[in-house]
């Protein structure tokens, strides 16, 4: 019997549905299945009534359930033990970050840490979001780093207006906001790249209309900032009709593309400090589109304070590229 096992049975729980739970858990509803049978068969009792159009807890199953609220709130109490200090923001911290993400803001994010925070430790993990938020909700990282889409007009700046309909809906993956702290650092830009010899290369500012005529270069599915750019540019996903469908892993994949010719993208401001600009010319978008950046962990998380800190902090000193949030 797991901790993991437990969590899966508590959200069943509370969603009373094997499909909404597996998503709370980010896990597929096959897995959650199968290692809730684990746990039946190790504890020797039926805990889940299949029969019917809704899973319930038998009563043994609410009995366990009731015990393993309590368990898991007395280990994240170990964890807080474990990790008193003298001062906040000292020793370890786990930190995922997404890839468009991460080479471009780490070495500011590590400077300012390390000025601030001497005695804090970023164990950094890249990875998409999906796989953030699954690795936040098991106990494999402690906070990320994580993109929400533009526009969030009802991205209200207060904890208490966290939680409006809107904002949630425009999460790149589902992000539950009753289980998840989420704290605005910066607006970062868009950029327009395109071929160094292109018409539009001699512009000021670009329109996404004018984008129109040139094949949209894409990263591949997984990445935000996929859905991102096809939203900005109103395009749909790329139809097999013998243009090019290209789903590259990183921008710089993308930009070589660009300068061979082979179409436009859209590229984060922090992300076009190092362009080879003889080659691609980067543009301004006319509307003034962005990505939001934010720092996010769980609720229950025993540090939320000293994150809630390292957040204000983060935001202070937002690159110069970006606009930075008021801290809370």
């Amino acid at each position: 019997m797991t901790l993991r096992e437990l969590r899966y049975l508590i959200a069943l729980a509370d969603h009373r549905h094997f499909g909404r739970a597996a998503d709370a858990c980010h896990i597929t509803q096959s897995t959650l299945s199968i290692q809730l049978r684990k746990l039946e068969s190790y504890l020797g009792q039926t805990l889940v009534d299949r029969q019917g159009g809704r899973p319930a807890l038998t009563p043994i199953g609410e009995r366990i359930v009731e015990r393993a609220r309590r368990l898991l709130a007395e280990a994240d109490g170990i964890l807080a033990l474990t990790r008193m200090r003298a001062s906040p923001l000292e020793g370890a911290v786990t930190l995922g970050i997404i890839p468009t993400l991460a080479p471009y803001y780490l070495p500011h994010l590590l400077q300012t840490v390390g000025e601030v925070f001497a005695k804090l430790q970023l164990v950094v993990q890249e990875g998409l979001t999906a796989d953030l938020c699954g690795r936040l909700d098991d106990g494999g990282l402690e906070v990320a780093l994580l993109a929400l889409p533009n526009p969030l007009a009802a991205f209200a700046r207060s904890a208490e207006c966290m939680k409006c309909e809107a904002t949630v809906q425009a999460l790149p993956e589902p992000l539950d906001l009753d289980v998840y702290e989420l704290r605005v650092l910066f607006d970062e830009p868009f950029l327009v790249a395109v071929p160094a010899d292109h018409p539009l290369a001699l512009q000021a500012t670009v329109a996404t209309a004018e984008l129109d005529d040139l094949e949209l270069l894409l990263l591949t599915d997984g990445h935000c900032l996929r859905g991102q750019a096809l939203g900005i540019c109103q395009r749909h996903e790329p139809q097999a009709d013998g243009a090019m469908d290209c789903r590259a892993t990183s921008l710089e994949t993308l930009l070589h593309l660009v300068a061979a010719g082979r179409g436009c993208t859209l590229l984060p401001a922090l992300a076009a400090r190092h362009v080879d600009q003889s080659r691609v010319a980067i543009r301004p978008l006319r509307g003034g589109e962005y990505r939001r950046i934010g720092l996010v962990w769980r609720r229950t998380h025993p540090r939320g304070q000293e994150f809630k800190l390292l957040a204000d902090t983060l935001c202070r000193a937002s690159p110069g590229e970006t606009t930075p949030w008021p801290a809370p």
